[in-house]
């Protein structure tokens, strides 16, 4: 008789926090479900998560570590011993640092995991190097640095409350945040207004009181149009930033520059439709914004999201009720936190050799640059980069002027890979790593800043191993062990530690709560160095930064670039699908079945002017290439955008052309050369100028 049973974990293919049954047959998973008792979920699973079986036990799955013997990029490779994989690593790392510095090894991740990120950067500080970094400028941190250095916290719409006015921004939650969308859609349905910012119509436009169709890359233009408004017309909450912000005087004069009128011309949004929705947001309280990724990318992704953090304060929706909550640290050692980074390891002197250094960042963000890391290799200014290694981020695929990308990896003199799947990225290394899923190890997820849940390992693919395992095993063989302990679950035990637990008592606890703390700055203040919301940053003018959001126009769109504009009369932005994380996940069969091609949204008028019609194959071209996708025609779109799909390649074509990685992928078409935002380097990947003919 088989011997069954189930364990409760959590969903790690995203940064939702779903929680899971798994039931096992004689320790083997055969099924996995959405929990009804998780607090977050609720038994709710996205098509991502209801297919991770799929992805334990896909055929393409690596199993074994790699060693490439042949030309980079051409498939061929040896399958070698872990003890030889991480060998061959050390002594490339240990003859460049000997050589030319601990700064001439760099380490890439991917969009953000949780602890796996942090493991990258303990090793990082822990060998010397200051270059550790990936995409996080062009994904959540610039909200989340806009939000420390306005008022101290990152906040979370409380729609549970729920709000009286919720203004989603940029944020297509039903096809990235499943679990926020139908927390908005409860709020509505209890009378919530909703305010949607957004180029094209999304699921909850249907739902919305207003729907704001803002040009990309311009909606730091359109927030101060609103708080224009919203100053001018008193609708401010008077008592809240007499008391609890400074620079309010100088925030009046400064919106002045931008009327309702001349954000117009700037967003494409009618003066009207500005006045409306500023009013609607200002006069229905408590009010919150839910904002994503689309404010993250350009060169005003930092003060577009100070903008937003502006309308949150000068409202008075902070830390109220159905505003915008502040929760409670977590009882642990966060996977941000000093400590576990080993951030104070490094001295001024060695931070002060990042390749992006002559960008002169905020002092606040610390990453390398996927930009800088690549003109490093392929300029060696400020110096070259000679190894580089990758984990979970296939860079050829999400990172703009992938064509650059392309020639850096190729030139790179050693390139270790770390992933689940073989990808275009892992396809030019030098070494392969395979490494385990969510299902293979055990960890502790933080979600959302509201609590921290249990992940457990069920079961072993091949030879995989976790991402600790790896770096511990590497720093191991550098010398460095005294940085790791001794196995992961003494790991665990130690972040652990604050809560009083160990990781195994964890297993039967399940969930650590964090708490909505109200209305906290009453009796702490803010976190700021005032001790209040600083609408105007003295701090940001200390370090060289605007004080105050300002607009600059990005550089190829038909106001930056006119003469340009005449050759690529139309403006592209870019949309991700719910089936799919970024470029993960094109292999999967269930997911991959249900969206089988490429997409790029157009206008029927525009259509009908070139000659397209509903599922055409397209060319999208700029000046920096051309890629090809199917059309889908729209009225839920301006005539002068086209929306393209993102995150683009092809399984299925083989490894030897390296799956066609270019031959849809919209980072073929996105920029990233300056000028990018001045604070953390965004690149400008939505916006830019382009044209679309038949294929």
């Amino acid at each position: 008789m088989a011997v069954s049973r189930v364990v409760r974990s959590t969903c790690g293919l995203c940064l939702a926090g779903c929680g899971v049954l798994i039931h096992l047959e004689e320790d083997k998973p055969v099924k996995l479900e959405g929990d009804p008792d998780c607090p977050i979920s609720q038994g709710l699973l996205c098509p991502k998560g209801l297919a991770s079986l799929e992805y334990l036990d896909h055929p393409d799955r690596l199993k074994h570590p790699l060693k490439r013997v042949g030309e980079r990029g051409q498939g061929k490779w040896q399958r070698i011993s872990w003890d030889e994989a991480l060998d061959t690593i050390a002594g490339e790392i240990t003859r460049v640092k000997q050589k030319y510095g601990a700064e001439s090894v760099a380490l890439m991740r991917g969009s953000h995991k949780g602890l796996q990120d942090t493991w990258a950067h303990r090793f990082g500080n822990a060998l010397g190097t200051p270059n550790v970094g990936g995409p996080s400028n062009l994904c959540h941190f610039p909200r989340v640095l806009a939000s420390v250095i306005t008022y101290g916290f990152m906040p979370a719409c409380d729609l549970e409350y729920p709000p009286s006015c919720i203004m989603v921004w940029g944020a297509n939650s039903a096809e990235t945040a499943h679990l926020a969308h139908r927390a908005v859609l409860e709020a509505v349905d209890k009378g919530a207004k909703l305010i949607v910012v957004d180029p094209r119509s999304i699921e909850l436009t249907g739902r919305a009181t207003m729907w704001l169709r803002v040009r990309p890359g311009s909606d730091l233009a359109l927030a101060l149009g609103m708080i224009n408004v919203i100053i001018n017309e008193v609708l401010y909450d008077k008592t809240f930033v007499q008391r609890w912000t400074v620079g309010f005087d100088e925030l009046k004069k400064h919106v002045q520059d931008y009327s309702p009128d001349k954000v117009e011309d700037i967003t494409w949004v009618e003066a009207q439709e500005i006045r409306e929705a500023a009013r609607l947001f200002a006069t229905n309280k408590p009010a919150c914004i839910q904002w994503g990724n689309a404010l993250d990318q350009g060169v005003n992704s930092f003060q577009g999201n100070r903008a937003v953090t502006i309308l949150q304060a000068i409202t008075g929706n902070l830390g109220v009720p159905g505003g915008e909550a502040q929760w409670s640290a977590p009882q642990i050692l966060s996977c941000n936190s000093p400590e576990l980074h080993l951030r104070d390891k490094m001295s001024a002197v060695e931070w002060g050799k990042t390749v992006n250094g002559d960008l002169k960042l905020l002092p606040l963000y610390r990453d390398a640059l996927l930009q800088s890391v690549v003109k490093s290799v392929l300029e060696g200014e400020p110096y070259p980069i000679r190894v580089l290694y990758i984990q979970g981020f296939n860079a050829l695929c999400v990172c703009g002027d992938a064509q650059e990308t392309y020639k850096a990896l190729k030139k790179v003199d050693f390139l270790a890979v770390a992933d689940h799947f073989m990808t275009p990225t892992a396809g030019l290394a030098d070494i392969v790593l395979p490494i385990a899923s969510y299902l293979e190890c055990d960890s502790i997820d933080e979600v959302s800043g509201s609590m921290v849940r249990i992940q457990q390992k069920v079961a072993q693919v091949g030879e995989c191993r976790s991402d600790y395992d790896v770096m511990s095993g590497l720093a191991g063989k550098l010398g460095l062990q005294q940085y790791f302990w001794d196995d992961e679950e003494r790991c665990l035990d130690a972040i652990l530690e604050p809560s009083g637990l160990t990781f195994d008592e964890f297993r039967k606890v399940g969930t650590l709560h964090s708490v909505k703390q109200y209305r906290r700055y009453e009796q702490k203040g803010f976190e700021t160095p005032s001790g209040k919301v600083e609408l105007y940053s003295n701090r940001l003018k200390e370090w060289g930064f605007d004080p105050l959001p300002v607009y600059y126009e990005p550089p190829e769109t038909p106001f930056g670039n006119p003469e340009l504009a005449e050759q690529y009369p139309l403006v592209f932005t870019n949309w991700k699908s719910r089936f799919f994380r970024h470029s993960g996940g094109r292999q999967i069969s269930s997911l991959r079945g249900r969206y089988p091609d490429p997409v790029t949204q157009i206008h029927p008028e525009t259509a009908g002017k070139l000659g397209i019609k509903e599922g055409d194959w397209v060319y999208v071209e700029n000046r920096r290439g051309r890629i090809k996708q199917k059309a889908s025609l729209t009225t839920g779109i301006d005539p002068r955008i086209v929306v393209v799909d993102y995150g683009w390649w092809f399984p299925e074509k083989g490894e030897s052309n390296l799956y066609d990685w270019a031959e849809s992928n919209v980072n073929i078409l996105a920029d990233s050369e300056p000028p990018f935002n001045r604070e953390i380097g965004s690149t400008n990947m939505r916006g830019v100028l382009c044209r679309v003919y038949k294929a």
